[in-house]
């Protein structure tokens, strides 16, 4: 019995390879491009969870590679990066909760005290309103904010349960999409080299330096963007906390030197938030100043962030991204936009990495991809056409044979006369055949 040829084995002999007609090749183009578009319309969710999990393995694959540096093997490599990454991310928790925790525990033990001056406020404005004939009730007698608050809780109680089996459902849903993209991107860490080998084999290859390598383009553009993110919510979340220390040393809205730890901390985290993130960093001290003895502060706070926000998007963000992006400012709202567009706000969070590794793509092509130009014809200028002489043959190039189809010389002399023609493929036949068929052929 005859054994099964090895697969990895080259064939016995080699065979002419298959031509793929241009007509095929115009019909197939487009409608490969149209199944990939449906494709990713239709994967949706699950390639958000691939490019998540690829734009987290980017930044954690040069830490495995510098234990690899170390004589580690790759899969331990990958496995101590991931308990580093867990250790710093519960780490930073601990470090930070214990202030935060104090100021959201004093911050609950008031609690109580701005419900009361909101309740005075009503009063006053209901007693100002009762003086001017305004029949508008805005405060039940005997009823207090907390009482109103609680008729209503018991009123929606219904609701309250849909909303809560609501966000149960979603936080299972994000709990199992945080652990695919985990899983996922221990495998993409786990076979980074080979998909790396992968990207440089269908990329035009570079010079072999870190500068002129794909892969490494693509990884320092990731790096950047987080550098760049990190660098913006950490300059907008301290201006907001000396900002809110400042009002508060002033007399403008005391809580906001209380507070102005947690209340900075939490803006430098909703800035990771595009569109949205600076409207919720702003939103509790706002609402807690509104429902202060003094709404006068809620509009002087509204003031100070608005202004604050036009020195984040003028002068903070363009000098930040600029530098970490290298991205025109259009294409960065544009981005914005369209990465809202299809995935709402987790699709403005990953817009930005996205369009800086489409520029690196895009300036890594233009280096060493180059454009065959499609030149027309040159037309003659119309009037009298003067016919040139042609100019003297040789009588070895006269007697040459050439392509029947375009009239190119099969070669003679030192360069024997080739099986198909060097300039169009055409498979010629003997040199009598050819010499025959040259009569024909275009000069």
């Amino acid at each position: 019995m005859a054994s099964l040829p090895d697969p990895d084995e080259p064939p016995p002999a080699r065979v002419p390879a298959v031509v793929l007609p241009r007509w095929v090749q115009f019909v197939l183009l487009p409608l490969a491009v149209l199944g990939v578009v449906v494709l990713l319309r239709a994967s949706g969710p699950i390639l958000l969870l691939f490019i998540v999990a690829g734009l987290i393995a980017l930044l954690l694959n040069p830490f495995v590679t510098l234990l690899r540096r170390a004589r580690f093997p790759r899969g331990p490599a990958v496995l101590v990066v991931m308990l580093c990454v867990i250790l710093l991310v519960v780490g930073l928790g601990f470090l930070l909760s214990n202030p935060v925790a104090d100021q959201v525990s004093a911050f609950q033990s008031n609690v109580p005290g701005i419900v009361d001056d909101a309740n005075a406020s009503l009063a006053d404005v209901q007693a100002w309103l009762d003086r001017n004939g305004i029949d508008l009730r805005i405060k039940e007698e005997g009823e207090t904010a907390l009482q109103t608050l609680g008729s209503n809780l018991s009123e929606g109680s219904g609701e309250l349960v849909s909303f809560t089996s609501e966000a149960l459902q979603l936080l299972v849903e994000a709990s199992i999409a945080l652990i695919l993209v985990v899983v996922l991107c221990v495998y993409m860490l786990l076979y980074g080299e080979r998909i790396g080998r992968g990207v440089r084999s269908v990329v035009p290859r570079g010079d072999g330096t870190p500068e002129d390598d794909f892969p490494s383009r693509i990884q320092a553009a990731v790096f950047g963007y987080v550098r760049g993110q990190l660098l913006f919510s950490l300059i907008m979340g301290t201006s907001a906390g000396v900002m809110l220390w400042i009002l508060g040393s002033l007399g403008i809205f005391p809580e906001g030197r209380t507070y102005a730890l947690f209340f900075g901390a939490f803006f430098a985290f909703a800035e990771l938030i595009p569109y949205i993130g600076p409207a919720i960093g702003a939103f509790p001290p706002v609402m807690i100043a509104l429902l202060g003895g003094e709404p006068l502060d809620a509009l002087w706070l509204v003031i100070a962030f608005t202004a604050l926000q036009q020195i984040e998007g003028h002068i903070v963000a363009p000098t930040v991204f600029s530098q970490a992006l290298r991205i025109n400012p259009l294409l960065v709202i544009f981005a914005l936009l369209l990465g809202g567009q299809l995935y709402g706000i987790l699709g403005a969070f990953i817009a930005l990495p996205i369009a800086a590794i489409l520029r690196e793509t895009t300036v890594y092509l233009r280096r060493h991809v180059r454009v065959e130009p499609w030149d027309l014809p040159a037309v003659a200028p119309a009037g009298p056409s003067v016919v040139a002489e042609p100019p003297p043959v040789a009588p070895e190039k006269a007697a040459a044979p050439r392509c029947p189809e375009c009239g190119a010389p099969r070669g003679t002399g030192s360069h024997p006369p080739a099986e198909a023609c060097p300039a169009c493929g055409t498979e010629l036949g003997d040199a009598d055949e050819t010499a025959s068929a040259t009569a024909a052929a275009p000069q």
